[in-house]
C-alpha cells in the first residue's frame, strides 16, 4: 500500500514541479513518468530511513499517510528536476 501511495503521489509532484518550473518542463507524460520513478524512489529511501513509513507506525494512521504521499511527491518533484536540468544541458 506504501509503495501505491508514493508513486501515485510521485506522479502528481512532478506534474506540480513542471508546472512551476516551466523551463524544466517536460511535457505530461515524462513528468508523470519522472514523478512515478522519484516517488517510489522517495518514498522507499524514507522508509528505510525509519522517516514516516507505513511499515514503521505498523498502522495506516494519517501521519503515516501524509508522510507517503509528501516523500512521494518531493521525491517525484526532485527527479523530474534533474531529468530537466539534464535534457537542458544536452540540448545545448
Amino acid at each position: 500500500m506504501e509503495l501505491l501511495i508514493s508513486l501515485i503521489s510521485g506522479a502528481i509532484g512532478g506534474n506540480v514541479a513542471g508546472g512551476l518550473l516551466k523551463n524544466l518542463n517536460q511535457g505530461t507524460l515524462i513528468n508523470s513518468i519522472a514523478g512515478i520513478v522519484g516517488g517510489g524512489l522517495g518514498g522507499q529511501i524514507l522508509t528505510a530511513l525509519g522517516a514516516g513509513g507505513l511499515a514503521a507506525g505498523g498502522g495506516m494512521d494519517v501521519g503515516a499517510i501524509l508522510g507517503q504521499i509528501a516523500s512521494g511527491g518531493v521525491g517525484g518533484g526532485v527527479l523530474l528536476a534533474i531529468v530537466g536540468v539534464v535534457r537542458n544541458m544536452l540540448a545545448k
